[in-house]
């Protein structure tokens, strides 16, 4: 209309929930069923960015082409090389498992992305990213990551009996689900235990591990522990059911926003979906690798869970079916509403 303003449009970066994974060795079918997992969830659209060794590069390309397009146009991909742009290669490469301390040069690396989540390759997404992407929206002015604590127990939490390094609050803080202001992360002097003022988060990392390299257990997240010891205040910290592991169920049921809300994020750490010491974790990660894309999600996805969760009622984490299957149901009547709406919709303008 004459007079009205025209708003320049959104860069394609903003509008997409930017997810990051680093995958190496033998992690490449779990990459996929977790990007599979955030594909058929999600409501916004999505960027993926996938770092990985050179050998895997050719696979991701073909496996993601090969999904249908109605799922193929929900999201974008880059894949990047492993690299590590301060201190020795070689060195952060060992660091725990392969590659994995490549989360800790995100910020650096992906320098025209505002915000991000990162999650290890064992995650499941029981709902939308939408819902935790949300999150970077209660952030207060200090605050530049998102974690979920390692424990919910201090006496029976690893950091609290074993570290020799400091680690954030009573139980540390778990790197596998991680939120980040990537903005805000580059632009901070971050207090520390080697000079009296603040340094970068580049000029940190190099000079941090290497104090506390004969300290450190569990690599990159012992590092994330750390820096947030010294900046409690840049740190939002989560509920557990964003971050399930087998620890919240193993030992009897600890995680009350699970059982209230049920899982949202599912982490299948310690190779629980490949073995069968946690059959709940197992079938979770089967029934959505099997899941074929374009059919109708209770069918054949949320059906043949409660089937599989009734072989699983034996073990601890299978007394609670209700936590593992509540988010997935209520996500899933999303889904099929929108789509009847839009069906219906469709219909009734002809």
């Amino acid at each position: 209309k004459p007079g009205e303003q025209k708003h320049p449009k959104e860069p394609s970066s903003l509008q997409c929930m930017h997810l990051a994974v680093v995958a190496c060795g033998d992690r490449l079918e779990e990459t996929l069923i977790m990007l599979k997992s955030a594909v058929l969830f999600s409501n916004r659209r999505l960027c993926f960015h996938i770092f990985a060794e050179d050998s895997l590069k050719p696979e991701f390309e073909k496996k993601l082409k090969e999904w249908p397009s109605s799922y193929t146009k929900k999201f974008e991909s880059s894949i990047y090389p492993i690299t590590f742009s301060v201190g020795n290669a070689q060195e952060w490469k060992k660091l725990f498992k392969p590659c994995a301390a490549q989360r800790l040069f995100l910020p650096v690396i992906l320098k025209d992305v505002d915000s991000l989540l990162y999650v290890d390759t064992d995650v499941l997404f029981l709902r939308p990213i939408d819902d935790i992407w949300h999150i970077l929206k209660e952030f207060n002015s200090t605050q530049l990551a998102a974690m979920a604590p390692e424990h919910e127990i201090p006496k029976i939490g690893w950091y609290s009996r074993f570290a020799r390094h400091p680690y954030y609050g009573t139980t540390g803080v778990n790197s596998g689900v991680m939120l980040m202001n990537l903005t805000r992360i580059r632009s901070t002097q971050f207090k520390n235990s080697m000079i009296p003022g603040g340094l970068t988060w580049e000029e940190m990392l190099y000079p941090l591990y290497q104090k506390y390299k004969n300290y450190i257990t569990w690599g990159d997240q012992d590092l994330l522990n750390i820096i947030f010891y010294f900046n409690p205040e840049c740190l939002y910290v989560f509920p557990c059911q964003w971050n399930y592991r087998p620890d919240h169920c193993m030992y009897g049921s600890n995680c009350r926003g699970a059982e209230e809300e049920g899982v949202s994020i599912l982490h299948g750490n310690r190779g629980v979906y490949h073995d069968d010491k946690q059959p709940t974790f197992k079938a979770l990660y089967e029934v959505i690798r099997d899941f074929p894309f374009e059919d109708n999600l209770f069918q054949s996805l949320y059906y043949p869970l409660q089937s599989k969760f009734l072989d699983t009622v034996h073990t601890l984490c299978g007394r609670i079916p209700q936590v593992f299957l509540k988010q997935i149901e209520k996500t899933m009547k999303k889904v099929y509403e929108n789509r009847v709406i839009v069906y219906l919709g469709a219909n009734h303008r002809y």
